[in-house]
C-alpha cells in the first residue's frame, strides 16, 4: 500500500485508465503467499485486487495458477492489467463489487472447469485512492467530498456531510469509527453547512475536538474520513456477504485469506471465521452451543498475525494490517487443526 506522497502545493490530474500512477505495494506479501502455498491447483480469486501487488506475487509464485481478479474501481483494474500482462492468458480481470464474488467466480470456474481453491481479500484504501485529491479519500489534501470506490455510484461523502442530520452522522461515527466525539463533531459539521471539501472538513472536525485529544492517536479526522468512507462504499455490509460467499465457493483444501485493517472490518472476519469453525457462541452464558454446528472450516492459525516491524518501518500503512487464514474442510467432516501453514 505504499506509494509517493504528492506536495501538497500541486494539482494532480485525475488517473486515467492509461496513467502508471496507481502503484501498489502488496502488505505481508510473503505471509499471504505462505499461507496459501498448501492449497490444490485451482481458481485463485484475488477479491480486491487493486494495482495487481498481491496478484503478481501469487502468480509468479504459483505458475501453473488461474487468478481471477476483481475491483470496483475501474482505475485500479486498469493498472492491474497493465500488472499482470506477462501472465495475461492466466488472469481474468471483473468490474465488480466483491458481493458478487459467487456470481462471477462461478460462471469463470464452469467455464475452466476448475476447483476454486484460494480467495484473498485485501481490504481498506489503497495508495493511489489516498494520494488523489481527487478522489476525496485525504484528509490532508484539498479535494471534493466524494471517496467512492467506484465512480458510477450514488452515494458520495458530501451528500452524508451536507444532509445528514446530526444523530445520523453521529450514529455513523460512533459505529464505523469508534469515535469518542461523535455527537461534538456531528453537530459542528451541521452547524458549519455547506462544507465543500476535504480540508475543510477536517478543520471542522479538528477544531470540534478538545486540545488535549487532538495531541493523540495521529490526525484528528482520521476517523471521521474513515467511517464516510465505509459508509459511502458499504463496505462492512459487502464485506460479511462477501466472506459468506467465499467460504461457500471454496473446493475442499482450499483458503480463505483476509487481510483487514480496521476494528469493524476485523470483528465481521473474525466473527465469520468463528462461526464457520463451528465455534458460534451459546445464546446464552451457560448453554450449549446451537444443535447442528458443523464446522466447514478449520483456522489456519489461531488470532491475527501482523507484519513484522522491518515492513511497517518500510511501510507505515502496513502497520494496521490483520491478517487471518481459513481452510475448507472436506465433506467427511473435521479434520485435526494442523497449526500454522
Amino acid at each position: 500500500m505504499a506509494g509517493s506522497r504528492p506536495d501538497p502545493g500541486h494539482r494532480h490530474a485525475m488517473p486515467d485508465e492509461h496513467s502508471d500512477d496507481f502503484v501498489h505495494e502488496p502488505v505481508m506479501v510473503d505471509e499471504v503467499l505462505e499461507a496459501l502455498r498448501p492449497v490444490p491447483a485451482g481458481i485463485h480469486v484475488d477479491a480486491t485486487v487493486g494495482g495487481g501487488g498481491h496478484a503478481a506475487a501469487l502468480l509468479a509464485d504459483r505458475p501453473v495458477a488461474h487468478l481471477v481478479g476483481i475491483d470496483r474501481d475501474p482505475r485500479a483494474l486498469a493498472a492491474a492489467r497493465r500488472r499482470l500482462a506477462p501472465h495475461a492468458d492466466r488472469v481474468t480481470l471483473i468490474r465488480a463489487p466483491y458481493d458478487r464474488l459467487a456470481d462471477e467466480v462461478g460462471g469463470v470456474a464452469r467455464r475452466l472447469a476448475l476447483p476454486v481453491t484460494s480467495v484473498l481479500f485485501d481490504l481498506g484504501v489503497s495508495s493511489p485512492q489516498l494520494d488523489h485529491p481527487e478522489r476525496g479519500f485525504s484528509y490532508r489534501h484539498r479535494g471534493p467530498l466524494d471517496m467512492r470506490m467506484d465512480p458510477d455510484s450514488s452515494l458520495t461523502a458530501g451528500e452524508i456531510v451536507n444532509t445528514w442530520d446530526a444523530r445520523a452522522i453521529a450514529d455513523l461515527l460512533r459505529r464505523h469509527a469508534d469515535e469518542r466525539f461523535a455527537g461534538r463533531i456531528a453537530r459542528a459539521i451541521v452547524a458549519h453547512r455547506p462544507i465543500t471539501d476535504t480540508v475543510e472538513l477536517a478543520e471542522i472536525v479538528r477544531d470540534a475536538i478538545p486540545a488535549p485529544a487532538r495531541r493523540r492517536g495521529g490526525h484528528p479526522a482520521r476517523r471521521t474520513f474513515q467511517a464516510l468512507r465505509i459508509a459511502v462504499n458499504d463496505e462492512l455490509t459487502i464485506l460479511d456477504r462477501a466472506l459468506e460467499q467465499a467460504l461457500d465457493l471454496l473446493a475442499p483444501q482450499g483458503r480463505c485469506v483476509v487481510l483487514a485493517y480496521h476494528s469493524g472490518e476485523d470483528r465481521i472476519v473474525k466473527r465469520r471465521f468463528r462461526d464457520a469453525a463451528g465455534e458460534a457462541p451459546p445464546p446464552r452464558p451457560g448453554l450449549p452451543p446451537p444443535p447442528g454446528t458443523v464446522p466447514v472450516v478449520r483456522h489456519v492459525w489461531r488470532g491475527a498475525r501482523t507484519p513484522s516491524r522491518a515492513e511497517v518501518e518500510r511501510n507505515r500503512r502496513a502497520e494496521a494490517a490483520r491478517l487471518r487464514a481459513v481452510e475448507k474442510l472436506g465433506s467427511g467432516g473435521a479434520t485435526p487443526d494442523r497449526g500454522s501453514s
